[in-house]
């Protein structure tokens, strides 16, 4: 199985405050890795020395394509919904064809095989009805898939998924577990969650980030390791046919 990225010894800081320290962390050819970790425990900052938006401090970051290290591989990316402006006048098709836009040149069209990959992608995402509807017109759920087909419709190599929970919309929630698994025959995916439930239902390898980081092969994770890891203690309970791991009650003092 080939490598996709590989970072090495990072450490990460806002303001000369390290916020990751000294981690490391390989991301596999369609592999389906879980981050979790505290709020503030530095997930979100992770994604962004993947995504180039931050330089680390020390260490380093590599990508490869066919088992050699290039300057950069396609990487989709859906953020969280606080981070989107919902008022910005575009279309559900021009949000879509975005994540084609660095593919082509300037004041240039989209070539036929570029406008077939746009509408197999809205296809895809069940939005045929709604292509040239004002993103602000959406719900959390349409918005979801509208954001989600800009992030693979570049047939990206890595997908990287911020808290995809956070559009709230349970109609929609088992069809973007559907598509997840679509997509993961064909790109590694490294979804960032807050809850640990959804995280163990879906990826294959687990990582937990509260400053530095503990990878966590598989999916079999033992409460001990968690709450060792997210420093809280936590408990499993079961909900239908998924487990999910909760935060126990702290003890004062």
């Amino acid at each position: 199985m080939e490598k996709r990225i590989e970072i090495t010894h990072v450490t990460a800081a806002y303001d000369n405050k390290v916020v990751l320290r000294d981690i490391s962390l390989t991301v596999w050819e369609k592999d389906f890795l879980g981050i979790i970790g505290p709020n503030g425990g530095g997930k979100t900052t992770l994604l962004k020395v993947m995504l180039g938006l931050l330089a680390p401090v020390s260490g380093s970051i590599r990508f490869y394509e066919g088992g050699k290290v290039v300057p950069k591989i396609r990487i989709g990316y859906l953020p969280q919904l606080n981070q989107i402006d919902r008022k910005f006048p575009i279309s559900v098709r021009e949000v879509i064809a975005s994540g084609l836009a660095s593919e082509k040149p300037f004041f240039h069209a989209f070539n036929a095989a570029q406008q077939q990959q746009i509408e197999r992608t809205i296809e895809r995402m069940e939005l045929g009805n709604l292509t040239e509807r004002p993103i602000g017109e959406l719900s959390g759920g349409q918005l979801q898939r509208v954001l989600l087909g800009r992030s693979v419709v570049s047939r990206p190599q890595v997908l990287i998924l911020d808290e995809p929970n956070s559009y709230v919309d349970k109609r929609f929630e088992s069809h973007l577990y559907k598509l997840l698994e679509e997509i993961n025959q064909e790109s590694a995916i490294v979804l960032v969650s807050h809850d640990i439930g959804t995280v163990l239902q879906m990826v294959k390898n687990i990582a937990c980030v509260n400053e530095t980081l503990h990878y966590h092969p598989g999916t079999d994770v033992s409460a001990e390791w968690l709450g060792e890891k997210y420093a809280c203690p936590i408990e499993l309970v079961g909900h239908g046919d998924f487990p999910h791991r909760i935060l126990r009650k702290h003890e004062d003092g």
